[in-house]
């Protein structure tokens, strides 16, 4: 099915912060350029920004119109009814350099891998709003969507989200996911992560998302300290 007009403004954008055109803290092209450059009335530009400023990749400035937002946000894995990075999203930093690895026969069973076969791992420490760690998240991915999307093996972060990434990238979008909540232990190397002393009561969160085939794109896990996870939710209980 065909992206309307809105859809196909914000991909491009999305495309071209990705690629570098616009870096942290800049201005992207007004509304009127764009209206001119696309075709489109205003109104259809402003819903294309509210698009890319719901997925935390743009902000609104006073007297200077959308900047790329210079702190990207990020969920710390897992509850993703909602489509909004902004919802629930928090600053985070990089860990290292992406790697090839044999995943954890967990997160192997959520991508549906034989035994022995690697997937490219991504580390991020999510914080919280003072700027202490607040969740160490995992991410991997099967090597077909490794390949498809050769930055997600670079460092950096990637400005429109790993999610818009690779849905532009491959076509390929997640249309279910499925969260498992678990209490566990911390490893050592969580604990370094997280600050922790051992032992230490951990609660992980593990998201996998499937596209329309239900070929797994990406498994996530999320280790939070037992003191600072909460899980709430509201919802109807009418008959």
């Amino acid at each position: 099915m065909p992206k309307l007009k809105y859809e196909q403004i914000a991909d491009h954008l999305r495309a071209r912060i990705t690629e570098g055109d616009f870096a942290p803290g800049d201005v992207v092209p007004s509304g009127r350029d764009l209206c001119e450059q696309f075709g489109v009335s205003r109104a259809t530009v402003i819903k294309a920004m509210d698009v890319l400023r719901n997925d935390g990749v743009v902000v609104a400035k006073q007297g200077s119109g959308f900047t790329v937002i210079e702190t990207p946000v990020a969920r710390p894995a897992g509850r993703r009814k909602s489509g909004s990075r902004i919802a629930g999203g928090r600053p985070y930093k990089r860990l290292g350099a992406p790697t090839r690895e044999v995943p954890p026969h967990r997160v192997r069973d959520a991508l549906q891998l034989p035994p022995g076969e690697r997937a490219l791992h991504r580390a991020r420490l999510v914080l919280d709003d003072e700027g202490c760690p607040f969740s160490f998240v995992v991410a991997w991915f099967p090597l077909d969507i490794a390949d498809a999307c050769p930055r997600l093996s670079q460092k950096g972060p990637i400005a429109e989200g790993t999610t818009n990434y690779v849905a532009r990238t491959t076509n390929r979008s997640p249309v279910r996911g499925t969260d498992v909540a678990q209490v566990r232990l911390a490893t050592e190397a969580e604990a370094v992560q997280l600050g922790l002393s051992l032992p230490a009561a951990v609660a992980v969160d593990r998201h996998t998302a499937y596209d329309v085939a239900g070929c797994p794109l990406v498994c996530e896990e999320g280790v939070t300290s037992g003191e600072l996870w909460e899980h709430s939710e509201s919802y109807s209980m009418g008959s």
